[in-house]
């Protein structure tokens, strides 16, 4: 592997680490948000708060969605620059021909998203559906 190749490669992993960590951040964020919402109307017993948390978890949903599916297409890449005989162009950053395979419904569903969000919006429905009956 060429000296230029192995620069190449890390440029590729710094990106996929710099996507890791957003991703990790609008986690962060999507359960302070999400939280704060549950509190506020779980306290004041209103299923329209409740019902408002759902606009930040599907909102965060997709922006972690769209981090995870560069974080996958820039992950095709590397894997095509590791080869010995690569047909990519050194120091090329172009992730256009793996767009078909790294589909945006198969992200949004894949099991790290409707693991984290599928149970955070079930948690809205369930406070929701209790708030409403509380009444």
């Amino acid at each position: 592997m060429s000296s230029d190749q192995v620069k190449h490669l890390e440029f590729i992993q710094a990106i996929v680490a710099r996507l890791g960590n957003g991703s990790f951040l609008i986690k962060g964020w999507t359960m302070t948000i999400a939280g704060a919402f549950f509190g506020v109307a779980a306290n004041k017993s209103s299923w329209q708060i409740a019902a408002v948390t759902l606009i930040p978890i599907v909102g965060f949903w997709m922006l972690d969605s769209y981090y995870l599916r560069q974080e996958r297409l820039f992950r095709k890449l590397y894997d095509d620059v590791r080869k010995p005989a690569t047909a990519v162009e050194p120091y090329s950053m172009n992730i256009q021909p793996y767009l078909a395979i790294v589909r945006w419904p198969d992200v949004i569903r894949s099991h790290t998203m409707v693991n984290f969000y599928g149970l955070l919006t079930v948690a809205s429905l369930a406070i929701i559906t209790a708030t409403a009956l509380h009444r």
